[in-house]
């Protein structure tokens, strides 16, 4: 089974990019973030016409994600909601950022985490709390189903190998302690990053800034990720990123993630 991850920045604006990558790589489960729509204005149709099952949760210009599947997924939830109370959730599903489903008996959840914006600032605290929450949700979803792949946008360098250029001792969100910490307490649920699985050295990215010549300069951040349960973890067979996107005419500023593992 083939799962890609990719943040699309706007699924209208890349609609056709999006397409053709899908015609070339047709991976089982494709899971975007960041799609920017509300879902009646969802282009369901050009995926629809490739055979793709498209379920998606959105909103108007901001956050987003959904899920294009060559077979029907089963159990799609969209947000923390469907599996945790709401005095727990809070305010957390108003912004669209997890949808999951079903695929072949694997459990596969698309995030789109929290950018943080600024250090201590109220979307930095806003960020920590929905991981934290996320936690509980993993935590859940591990009750219920043995075999699980949590993917999408973490907006998280694990560690510095995963930055072009170390943080240093000024906070740099994305590589904060607090941030980092609140990520390996998701996976100490028994989750594994199969990225590095295959790949120890550093310098491999799937975000760069527009800005700069960052892409050129191949000064980005591996903030993508796939991180899976062990069964799934043990039979992977490969976990790439794939640049080729990040060349073209108005692209992304991320770039598809591609864990496969044998069924």
């Amino acid at each position: 089974m083939k799962i890609a991850t990719w943040n699309v920045n706007s699924i209208r604006t890349r609609r056709s990019l999006v397409c053709d990558w899908l015609e070339a790589n047709p991976v089982d489960l494709l899971c975007v973030q960041e799609t920017k729509v509300v879902d009646e204005d969802f282009p369901r149709e050009p995926f629809e016409s490739l055979g793709r099952h498209v379920y998606c949760a959105g909103q108007k210009s901001y956050n987003g994600v959904a899920l294009f599947s060559r077979v029907p997924l089963e159990n799609v939830e969209i947000g923390f909601g469907a599996l945790l109370p709401e005095e727990i959730v809070g305010d957390l599903d108003d912004q669209k950022r997890a949808i999951a489903g079903t695929l072949n008996g694997v459990r596969v959840v698309d995030l789109y985490v929290p950018n943080g914006g600024e250090y201590d600032s109220d979307k930095y605290r806003y960020k920590l709390r929905w991981l934290e929450v996320l936690r509980k949700y993993i935590e859940v979803t591990l009750d219920k189903y043995d075999r699980l792949c949590i993917c999408g946008d973490f907006n998280i360098a694990p560690d510095d190998r995963d930055i072009h250029t170390p943080p240093g001792n000024k906070p740099i969100v994305g590589t904060t302690p607090a941030e980092r910490e609140a990520l390996q307490e998701v996976l100490s649920l028994g989750l594994r990053d199969p990225f590095r699985k295959f790949t120890e050295e550093g310098g491999i990215f799937s975000w760069w800034d527009y800005r700069g010549g960052s892409f050129r300069r191949n000064r980005g951040w591996r903030i993508d990720h796939h991180y899976l349960t062990p069964e799934l973890f043990d039979r992977t067979v490969s976990c790439t990123i794939d640049v080729e996107p990040r060349k073209l005419p108005k692209p992304s500023d991320h770039t598809p993630v591609i864990v496969e593992w044998k069924d």
